[in-house]
């Protein structure tokens, strides 16, 4: 699929005047394009659905630009994200493609910004990549810009706000604060011989045969999970992406007053809907013969 050219700083300008030039597309024909997709396979349907969403993926990596990669590259990762999302999505299940793409769209450019923003690993838990990715927005929003360790108070705000523990939030913290080191820094050992970074490093990487199992494994869960989601409608999907699947999950009272309804009718929707992916789950593992994964 050919997309407008991106590279460089003075190239992501005309990128980004280039994919304004791309009409968005309205319910109705984006559920006829999509469909001629699924049922024909006509590239040129595909293309369109794509291209009419290149600017919610530069929308959406702007969100990212301080890890200090290059936005281009972020973007890149997020229309292959895109493409993804418009190859499974199915129009049938009542909501828009932005709805369904929003998650593969972030999950591309989280997964590379993990990969490349350093080669000792920065998080590896649920935990560790919530706050790499939140912990500086949160000091931001309560203006916690002093050198070195959080004072005592802005650390519990950022711990009871992003809902971790604070020695957590102080380990991260340091992380992010003392850069990307070099792996062949020196560091200080207790020994008279000087070591580097990487002989901190232990290689206790898996063996070929485990990588491409894990691969395998990581993907059918994927597949799972994402035909799961698709058994939701528009609303559901929304709720259980804002309350379930998000970094900084919205509240009942949100919810409620986003769709106007009652905040326990907001709980009943969400408990319905987690009832329905499990359900989900449960046919497609039976109908694959897969016991757990």
């Amino acid at each position: 699929m050919n997309l407008p050219v991106l590279s460089g700083e003075i190239g992501l300008k005309n990128y980004l005047e280039e994919i304004k030039k791309f009409p968005m597309l309205s319910a109705d024909e984006e559920y006829t394009l999509a469909n001629r997709y699924r049922v024909h396979k006509d590239t040129d349907a595909a293309h369109t659905l794509v291209t009419s969403h290149l600017r919610l993926v530069a929308k959406i990596a702007m969100g990212y630009r301080g890890y200090g990669l290059p936005i281009t590259d972020i973007i890149s990762e997020g229309n292959i994200g895109l493409m993804q999302a418009a190859q499974k999505f199915d129009p049938e299940k009542g909501f828009r493609l932005t709805t369904y793409a929003m998650w593969w769209i972030k999950a591309a450019m989280q997964e590379y910004i993990l990969r490349s923003w350093s080669l000792v690993k920065i998080g590896t838990t649920a935990v560790q990549k919530k706050l790499f990715f939140n912990l500086r927005s949160a000091k931001n929003r309560i203006q916690a810009y002093e050198d070195g360790d959080l004072n005592p108070e802005n650390l519990k705000k950022i711990s009871d706000q992003l809902n971790v523990p604070e020695k957590e939030v102080i380990n991260m913290n340091r992380r992010l604060s003392g850069g990307d080191p070099s792996l062949n820094a020196p560091v200080k050992s207790d020994t008279e011989q000087t070591l580097e970074w990487q002989d901190w490093l232990v290689a206790d990487e898996p063996n070929q045969e485990e990588s491409f199992a894990n691969q395998e494994e990581d993907t059918l869960r994927k597949e799972l999970i994402n035909e799961s989601l698709q058994v939701l409608n528009e609303r559901e999907l929304d709720i259980i992406q804002t309350r379930r699947l998000s970094d900084d999950p919205s509240t009942l009272e949100e919810l409620s007053s986003k769709y106007d309804i009652s905040r326990e009718r907001v709980r009943q929707i969400e408990v319905r809907a987690l009832e329905k992916i499990k359900e989900s789950l449960e046919k497609s593992m039976k109908d694959r013969n897969i016991v757990d994964i």
